[in-house]
C-alpha cells in the first residue's frame, strides 16, 4: 500500500503473496465455487498463524502487526488477496476484531480477540442501516430482543460470531451474538462474486442478556462509523489488488495477440486506453494508502479520506476491468477465463459497503456540515 515499504512489510507482503499462491491459487478457487463454505479452513488456519487476522488486536491478546500500524499492514494481505480473488471473511473478521478491540469489555476482548486473531473464531458484521430501521434491538427485563434481518452479510453462514448493528430506543447499539443463538436464521444467498459467500441473516425474537451489548447502549454511532472507515480501506485495498492484477493479465495478453501481423498492444488506440487505465489505478492506491494512514491515526479527516478512496476506486476499478474483458475479445467473455472472477468481486466490492454515488452524497454531507 505504501509507495516504500520497509524491509518487515516487504518480507510480510512476499510471504502472504508465496502462501496464497501456493496453498490458494486461482485454480482452487475456481473449485471451492461449489463448495458450500466456500473457502478452505487449513489456509484460514495458516493464515492464524501467518498473522493475517492479529493486526488490529492489541498484543495483549495475542495480536501485533508489522510495523505497529495494523490497519497498514492488513491492506498488504487484502491487496494480495484481491490479486487471488481469495475467498473467506478476512474483511469483515478483522472488522469485527477492530470493533470489539475499540469498544469492547475486558470480559469481550478476552473471550474474542485470542481465538480471532489466532484462526479459531470466524466473526462477521451484520451491519444494519440504522436509519432504516432494518434490524430493532427492544429493551426486555433481561437484555433485549432483536427482531428483523439483515442481508449481505459476509460469510454469515461460515460465522461464529456476528457482530449485530440495531436501532434501539436510545439509538444504535452494537450486540455480540452466537451464530447459533436460538432464533439466529441464517440463509445462503446466490450473488456475483462466485468466489465469496453472503448470506441474509433473520433474528427471530432474538433474547440476549446485556452483558452482550458491545459499547454503550444508543451510542454506537461513533463505533459505526469508524469501523465503516476500516471496511473502506480494506475493501478498497483488496479492489486495488484485484484491478491490478486484471490489467497486468490484459498488458500481457495485449503484447501476445497478433492481428494484422503486429501485437495489439502497439496500436495506439490500445496503448493509450490501457495507459489511462493505468493512471486511474495510481489514483486509486494513493487514495487508499492515504485513507489507511488516516483511519489507522483517527485524524480529522479519515471519514472524508475513506470515502475519497471508496468513490474512486468504487467508480474506476469495475470500468477498467470491464474494459480489460473488451481488450480480451471472445475469450475474455469465456467461463474458463479468469477475467471475470475478478471482474465480479470489484463489481460486489464497489457496493457491498456503498456505492460510489452515495459515499460522494456523504462526503457533500460532511462539507456542509463543516461549513
Amino acid at each position: 500500500m505504501e509507495i516504500a515499504l520497509s524491509d518487515d512489510q516487504q518480507l510480510f507482503r512476499d510471504t502472504t503473496r508465496r502462501a496464497l499462491q501456493e496453498r490458494c491459487p486461482v485454480s482452487r478457487v475456481r473449485e471451492l465455487i461449489e463448495d458450500p463454505v466456500g473457502f478452505d479452513r487449513d489456509v484460514w488456519q495458516q493464515g492464524g498463524e501467518l498473522g493475517w487476522f492479529a493486526m488490529l488486536v492489541p498484543e495483549a491478546h495475542g495480536g501485533g502487526s508489522v510495523s505497529g500500524s495494523g490497519l497498514i499492514d492488513a491492506t498488504i494481505v487484502a491487496e494480495e488477496m484481491g490479486a487471488m480473488v481469495h475467498p473467506g471473511p478476512f474483511q469483515a473478521t478483522n472488522i469485527v476484531a477492530a470493533a470489539i478491540n475499540n469498544a469492547g469489555s475486558e470480559g469481550q476482548r478476552a473471550e474474542h480477540l485470542p481465538a480471532i486473531a489466532a484462526g479459531l473464531e470466524i466473526a462477521t458484521w451484520a451491519r444494519c442501516d440504522v436509519a432504516n430501521a432494518e434490524l430493532s434491538a427492544t429493551p426486555s427485563a433481561s437484555g433485549f430482543v432483536l427482531g428483523g434481518a439483515k442481508t449481505l452479510v459476509h460469510d454469515g453462514q461460515n460465522a461464529d460470531v456476528l457482530l449485530v448493528t440495531a436501532l434501539a430506543p436510545a439509538g444504535a447499539t452494537q450486540f455480540l451474538v452466537r451464530a447459533d443463538h436460538p432464533g439466529v436464521i441464517i440463509e445462503p444467498l446466490e450473488t456475483l462474486d462466485l468466489a465469496r459467500r453472503f448470506a441474509t441473516v433473520r433474528f427471530d425474537g432474538v433474547e440476549i442478556g446485556a452483558d452482550a451489548v458491545l459499547g454503550r447502549p444508543g451510542g454506537a454511532d461513533d463505533d459505526v462509523e469508524q469501523q465503516l472507515q476500516v471496511a473502506l480501506v480494506l475493501q478498497c485495498a483488496e479492489t486495488n489488488g484485484a484491478t491490478a492484477h486484471g490489467l497486468a493479465m490484459t498488458v500481457e495478453y495485449a503484447k501476445e495477440r497478433v492481428a494484422f501481423g503486429r501485437p495489439i498492444g502497439s496500436y495506439q488506440a490500445l496503448k493509450h486506453r490501457m495507459a489511462d487505465h493505468r493512471m486511474w489505478l495510481e489514483g486509486s492506491f494513493a487514495t487508499t494508502a492515504y485513507a489507511a494512514r488516516a483511519v489507522q491515526e483517527r485524524t480529522g479527516d479519515a471519514a472524508i479520506a475513506a470515502r475519497v478512496a471508496a468513490a474512486h476506486v468504487g467508480r474506476h476499478s469495475s470500468v477498467i476491468l470491464h474494459d480489460c474483458i473488451q481488450i480480451h475479445g471472445g475469450i475474455g467473455m469465456t467461463w474458463e477465463h479468469d477475467l471475470h472472477l475478478y471482474s465480479r468481486r470489484v463489481i460486489s466490492n464497489e457496493v457491498l459497503y456503498g456505492t460510489p454515488d452515495e459515499h460522494q452524497r456523504t462526503l457533500v454531507d460532511l462539507a456542509e456540515g463543516a461549513a
